[in-house]
């Protein structure tokens, strides 16, 4: 079959073994293509650690919206802030699809080519996975994580009053980037909110985020997967304390103020409930965390788990992305 042959391609013409073919060239490893991958052992006081997701057409991406490759990376980054959420570090992911036999070849490598770019930042490795049919496309990846040395992970009941909560990456993005998209489709999204429409299609993480503040003095953390308020609630509820957050340290910056008068929307919303951001929220008894900033502090327990400056906040609910 030639290259443009492959190009148009259906997955029933190839085949299974040819669609797994394609995924390795686009994904090499070295230690893909067996019945399972042997991962290498850590050094002593390694334990690893596990994390998966699945992202649904139409629910979780629209092809009208994303690259395939953006798909990739979105799947990536997801599973990956997870793992960095526990202070760990990627280094493997299995990918899984179901997809209709009609689906066209190109649409998966580009998948698994997005995927192999994002991993690469990490120095991980796409190690397996699997592959069915089935009436839509559904793109679940494994990821695989080692936690080094004796101290514990940063889990969620661990936040204690007197901490900081500090934050590493944008708050309020992917979701005005998605009411943007619902508004105008990728193509006609004025060129100044770009930035907000590649928030939610292809969110960034910075690598090591999670490892360092382990490293200096994070107790607890976890992702904006949800929403701010409802993210936050999670670990205030598991650390019974409640997390007081400064209002100047997270208002809606230029461009999601510009975004919302545009699409006459309270850019609050966006920031205190529109999840998929993958920001890094942490509690910590350290000071200048590298590649995060201050947004509160934890407290004693009142009667609401989480507050800005005292008070209630205006939007709890979350993303609802299930």
């Amino acid at each position: 079959m030639t290259n443009e042959h492959l190009n148009t391609a259906t997955l029933a013409e190839v085949g299974e073994k040819g669609v797994i073919a394609a995924i390795q060239e686009v994904a090499p490893s070295s230690i893909n293509g067996d019945d399972a991958a042997v991962l290498t052992i850590g050094p002593p006081n390694t334990r690893t650690v596990v994390t998966t997701d699945m992202l649904v057409e139409n629910r979780h991406f629209n092809l009208a919206w994303s690259t395939p490759e953006e798909v990739g990376h979105k799947a990536v980054v997801q599973n990956f802030a997870d793992i960095q959420a526990m202070g760990a570090r990627p280094i493997a992911v299995l990918f899984a699809l179901s997809a209709p036999p009609t689906t066209e070849l190109s649409l998966v490598t580009g998948i698994a080519r997005g995927i192999y770019e994002r991993i690469q930042e990490f120095s991980a490795e796409l190690v397996g996975g699997d592959l069915t049919a089935g009436d839509s496309i559904v793109v679940s990846l494994t990821a695989v994580g080692s936690l080094g040395g004796s101290q514990p992970p940063l889990l969620l009941n661990r936040a204690r009053p007197g901490q900081k909560v500090i934050a590493s990456g944008r708050i309020g993005y992917s979701a005005a980037g998605f009411d943007l998209l619902k508004k105008f489709g990728r193509e006609d999204v004025p060129v100044e909110f770009q930035k907000l429409v590649r928030a939610h299609c292809t969110p960034p993480l910075m690598p090591d985020r999670g490892v360092v503040a382990r490293a200096t003095g994070a107790t607890a953390m976890t992702d904006n997967s949800d929403g701010l308020i409802t993210d936050l609630t999670t670990m205030a509820e598991r650390s019974a304390v409640t997390i007081d957050l400064n209002a100047s340290a997270i208002e809606p910056d230029h461009r999601l103020l510009r975004a919302a008068e545009l699409l006459g929307k309270d850019p609050w919303k966006w920031v205190l409930t529109g999840g998929e951001d993958h920001t890094l929220l942490a509690t910590t008894t350290g000071d200048n965390v590298s590649g995060f900033r201050p947004i509160g502090r934890v407290i004693r327990r009142t009667d609401s788990p989480v507050t800005i400056g005292g008070e209630k906040p205006k939007w709890v609910e979350g993303w609802g992305s299930y």
